[in-house]
């Protein structure tokens, strides 16, 4: 038992270890890319002190080329001379562009989410099962979004329909019915891990819904259907059971005492009597025929 707590805090720490590992790598990297206006050159000063000259000297008409606007949730990522400018993403608010040798890219903030089309995966115990779920993420890194990847959204719901079908491949039917919270877990930290280099960061995923064949539905509602008769069953057997020790406990009271039948004998005939019967069964103790029977 030690030995597996043992194991199981060394996998958690190396995780740690490879997370942080990851994070200076993704540091390192946007570092890079955010200092690279420094090597434009001696060619590409030159162009920047023009853009520079132009911009004055057609003043004030410039300056609606020059001042940009971006949202509250929007980030911008500017271009000079195809370099990313130093400072990394701009905004929200105003900011400054050359006309001639800057360009810009917004980056939507927001969370975003979309459905995982059903997925066609096959069971740990050899059983098809479509699959669908929705995914929750974000740009956590505007620079690493833009110059790491062509297309982040895209390239994310790809990854998020591969990893749910290898998720899914790992389960058997009744892991994948009742273990929804853990498949999730799994696919999150799967999907956040791959996409950190991207920028993007994954806050949830959800299954949404498990389509099971139609003869395998109705073999398992068969199943079911027998499992909760035979449970039935059994209850009434234990019914009987119980209830054939209570009137063994009764007639072993009934005998003690004669008249205790006889009394019970004119309780039911109260009870017959109080639904208007036409006809009255009365019950003659054995007893007295067998007077007759001798005659």
């Amino acid at each position: 038992m030690e030995d597996g707590r043992e194991t199981a805090a060394m996998r958690e720490q190396k995780r740690k270890d490879r997370q942080i590992d990851r994070w200076c790598y993704t540091n390192d990297d946007t570092q890079a890319l955010e200092t690279g206006d420094s090597d434009i050159g001696v060619c590409g000063w030159i162009l920047v002190l023009f853009s520079i000259l132009l911009t004055l000297l057609t003043l004030p008409l410039s300056i609606w080329m020059c001042i940009k606007i971006v949202k509250e949730y929007e980030r911008a990522i500017i271009f000079r001379l195809g370099r990313i400018l130093r400072g990394g993403a701009k905004g929200p608010g105003l900011f400054f562009i050359l006309p001639c040798t800057d360009s810009f890219i917004n980056v939507d903030m927001r969370t975003i989410t979309f459905d995982i089309p059903p997925q066609e995966v096959l069971t740990k115990d050899s059983v098809t099962v479509s699959v669908d779920g929705v995914v929750y993420y974000r740009v956590q890194n505007a620079t690493l979004a833009v110059a790491n990847i062509t297309n982040a959204d895209a390239a994310t719901r790809l990854l998020a329909q591969t990893t749910l079908r290898n998720v899914l491949g790992t389960k058997n039917l009744a892991e994948i019915l009742s273990d929804r919270e853990e498949i999730a877990h799994s696919m999150q930290s799967t999907l956040d891990d791959a996409t950190d280099d991207w920028g993007i960061k994954v806050e949830r995923v959800e299954i949404k819904d498990v389509k099971l064949p139609l003869q395998l539905q109705r073999a398992m509602a068969a199943e079911a259907e027998a499992t909760r008769e035979a449970r039935a069953k059994v209850i009434a057997a234990e019914g009987e059971m119980n209830a054939s020790r209570a009137l063994k406990e009764a007639s072993l009271v009934i005998a003690e005492s004669p008249s205790a039948l006889q009394l019970r004998y004119l309780q039911t005939l109260n009870t017959i009597a109080a639904e208007k019967n036409s006809t009255i069964i009365f019950p003659l103790p054995i007893d007295m025929m067998q007077s007759f029977m001798k005659h």
